[in-house]
């Protein structure tokens, strides 16, 4: 069974703040409201370029996010959001130089960051460059702040899978699971490996708890079945084979099977 390999970047969340810009603003004592630096209006300015660059990019108009996100740089050309961003941008249009190039200027900016170390290790992985991204999966992890290290350790894991370290994946993997036992894309990655190991058993267990979840996949439904097959459990095995056809009629996974059937 062809392994599918999900590489996941840091979610960015811009936050939005409040500054006071107004020159006539007052306090209730009639204080003049604080001064802005000019890089603080700098960064104001980035910031707010970099939400309306997201916006356009998830309503889909990716020449006006462009647009937006090289503004951002134009007022900080060292605000790391805006590098996330429009690296994520550069990626999806396959401009996979400008794409790294910024990638790598966040990681450069804010070296400790756990979010930006992922995303850099996710990207390298995805080009083919395994070795070279783990290291920067590890560094996202010693980040105390980082919100979401499970998602660091899955990409390592996928990443170790596609360098044909399965040990070192499994190891991944579980160290996922162990930070977020709900982590779905980690229990179905170590499930398809256990499979692939023909530790069927083993891999029932996950792919268990990944359906437990209750975020089926076509590739899920697919994978129980060959593990309830492979173990002899043929109701079990057509159960996910039913919900899969009806689930995901269109699925490649379900047309796969109607195939066979026809054959």
């Amino acid at each position: 069974m062809r392994l599918e390999r999900v590489f996941l970047v840091t979610s960015l969340i811009v936050l939005a703040g409040c500054t006071t810009t107004g020159g006539n603003q007052s306090t209730h004592n009639d204080m003049p409201a604080p001064k802005v630096s000019k890089s603080e209006q700098a960064q104001e300015g980035a910031r707010i370029h970099t939400e309306l660059g997201q916006t356009y990019m998830e309503n889909g108009d990716l020449q006006g996010a462009l647009t937006k996100l090289n503004k951002a740089l134009q007022f900080d050309p060292n605000y790391v959001p805006a590098h996330t961003v429009i690296a994520v941008l550069d990626e999806r249009i396959n401009n996979l130089p400008e794409a790294e190039k910024h990638y790598r200027r966040a990681v450069a900016l804010d070296p400790s960051k756990g979010a930006t170390n992922n995303n850099l290790g996710a990207f390298l992985c995805k080009t083919g460059r395994g070795a070279e991204a783990i290291p920067y999966f590890q560094k996202a992890v010693t980040d105390p702040f980082y919100q979401t290290p499970a998602l660091a350790w899955t990409n390592a894991g996928t990443c170790h899978m596609g360098m044909g370290d399965r040990t070192a994946a499994e190891d991944d993997f579980r160290k996922a699971i162990a930070i977020d036992p709900q982590n779905p894309e980690a229990l179905y990655q170590i499930a398809n490996l256990l499979y692939q190991q023909n530790d069927a058993f083993r891999a029932r267990a996950f792919i268990q708890r990944f359906d437990s979840l209750g975020q089926p996949t076509p590739a899920g439904l697919k994978l129980g079945q060959d593990i309830e097959t492979r173990l002899g459990n043929k109701d079990a095995a057509l159960s996910y084979r039913r919900r899969l056809q009806s689930q995901f009629p269109d699925s490649e996974q379900a047309r796969a099977f109607e195939s066979s059937a026809s054959q």
